[in-house]
């Protein structure tokens, strides 16, 4: 891939100098567009040889454009805080907002390839790693991310002439450091692990772009043309109205109308004196389980899904008196804010995972997308279609990670949901519970249950398993909860 740039182009002073100026006002124009409309969010990745012009090319971009509105991010050794997640958490919380342009160095391509050059990793576990960036970038096309990829390259000569100039001149002595000599020395092993990493994730959405760094003034020019290129396809695109469409087959319920949901026996029995004392048992249980040497290595994240009144916060709160405060966290999940809404959608899911040790209770969750958001139509069919896909992949990472998921839908009858919501518009101390809203929801009833066997039949995966909850009887409902969770984060923990 890397033939064309070692062809070593040239731009002449005078060249540079009669395209740069409307480059640069081409840029900026651009540049305030985006701000102005808030269309979509753009990220530029920064990878290639050293002493190929890398920095100082993004140090031109914040020149020729507002650098109020650029954000630049460079990732170095992942400190303790971002170990603790999985590799893609401190990406995700550096990815800019729509209107806004994110310059990220040393992104996700950057570990997986040094750790192969050096021999630190195999080849499976790099393709492994190039796959999940393939779903993460199209991830982010289909969330209207612009990606721009750009590959600095030199050629060997050409990288040891530019660091020996750096060498010669006291001014820039100080960038050439003992590990440039020593990737010089890795060339060849480097360019192939390269060459193998830009042809496995030069896609349809995010291909990679090869700028030849031996020429300072044809780089920036390239590199220039290259984002406003970029920049003014899109904002055209969006600005004629053009819209994704969904050409996959409808998803269609049984023939015979039997579900996951209507299979239930929802009115299990269970009297008080038995929940008692089967409650203060399991409860024991947990609370050893989380305080354990092992549990310090993993992190525990449950996901509670219900229709309205189906006793999710009861639920929780069982679990949560088992726990000391300050190893837990429930996060209550309602609208996006507007800070959510410039993100990718899983974004401000990214940002609340726990560190190891610790507990997340999610009350609603990331499901929003192919639940309310499917069944209200606040997404097209084709944003939640894809949803399941980027959802296991988001589970799969956080088990790698060593997060232990467990998954909930409590799950209610029509008549039970009544009794509740009637008895709660007469308690005081209840009348806050229930809302119009809560109302509107009960007659799309018929809407949600074939959207929720969807979601249960594509995301019940073999590391993050749906467990479905009868609960007519919240005593019952309880316990099923809580044995769930101590038998398998016990099972985790033994491994």
């Amino acid at each position: 891939m890397f033939e064309s740039a070692e062809l070593e182009h040239k731009l002449s002073k005078s060249e540079y100098d009669a395209l740069e100026p409307q480059l640069r006002t081409d840029l900026l124009s651009a540049q305030f567009e985006l701000l102005e409309s808030k269309g979509f969010a753009t990220v530029v990745l920064i990878n290639g040889i050293d002493g190929a012009g890398r920095g100082e090319t993004v140090n031109l971009l914040n020149e020729w454009m507002d650098p109020r509105h650029i954000e630049v991010h460079a990732f170095d050794e992942p400190t303790d805080e971002e170990r603790q997640r999985p590799a893609l958490w401190r990406f995700w919380r550096a990815l800019p907002p729509k209107g806004k342009i994110g310059i990220l160095f040393g992104n996700w391509y950057s570990d997986p390839i040094l750790g192969r050059a050096f021999g630190r990793i195999k080849k499976a576990e790099l393709d492994q790693r190039l796959s999940e960036f393939n779903r993460f970038e199209a991830m982010l096309a289909a969330e209207g991310v612009l990606l721009i990829k750009l590959w600095f390259h030199l050629s060997q000569s050409g990288q040891k002439k530019r660091l020996k100039a750096f060498e010669a001149n006291p001014d820039t002595r100080w960038r050439v450091q003992e590990a440039d000599w020593e990737f010089y020395e890795h060339y060849d092993r480097y360019r192939e692990v390269a060459e193998h990493v830009l042809r496995c994730t030069s896609t349809g959405v995010a291909p990679w772009v090869i700028v030849d760094g031996s020429d300072p003034q044809y780089r920036s020019v390239h590199v220039g043309r290259t984002l406003l290129d970029a920049l003014r396809r899109k904002l055209d695109f969006l600005a004629k109205g053009y819209k994704t469409r969904q050409t996959a087959a409808p998803l269609l319920p049984p023939v015979d109308q039997r579900n996951l949901l209507n299979a239930l026996v929802l009115n299990q029995p269970m009297d008080k004196k038995e929940y008692d004392k089967q409650l203060e048992k399991l409860q024991g249980r947990l609370a050893l389980a989380v305080r354990s040497e092992a549990f310090a290595r993993r992190s525990l994240i449950l996901v509670f899904e219900g229709m309205d009144a189906a006793g999710k916060g009861g639920a929780i709160r069982r679990i949560t008196q088992a726990l000391d405060t300050r190893q837990y966290h429930v996060i209550p999940i309602a609208a996006p804010s507007d800070e959510e809404l410039a993100q990718p959608y899983l974004w401000r899911f990214w940002r609340r995972l726990p560190r190891r040790g610790k507990v997340a209770i999610f009350d609603r969750s990331w499901y929003g997308r192919v639940l309310v958001e499917r069944v209200e139509g606040f997404c097209s069919e084709a944003d939640w279609m894809r949803a399941y896909a980027e959802i296991n992949d988001f589970e799969d990472q956080l088990v790698s990670a060593g997060a232990v998921v467990l998954k909930f839908w409590l799950s209610v009858s029509p008549e039970e949901q009544l009794r509740r919501f009637q008895d709660r518009e007469q308690e005081a101390f209840k009348r806050y519970k229930i809302t119009q809203e809560d109302w509107r929801n009960r007659e799309k009833w018929p809407l949600y249950e074939p959207a929720v066997c969807d979601m249960i039949d594509r995301t019940s995966t073999e590391n993050a398993v749906w467990t479905l909850v009868e609960a007519d009887n919240k005593y019952y409902a309880r316990l099923k909860v809580l044995r769930t969770l101590v038998t398998r984060l016990e099972d985790a923990l033994k491994k």
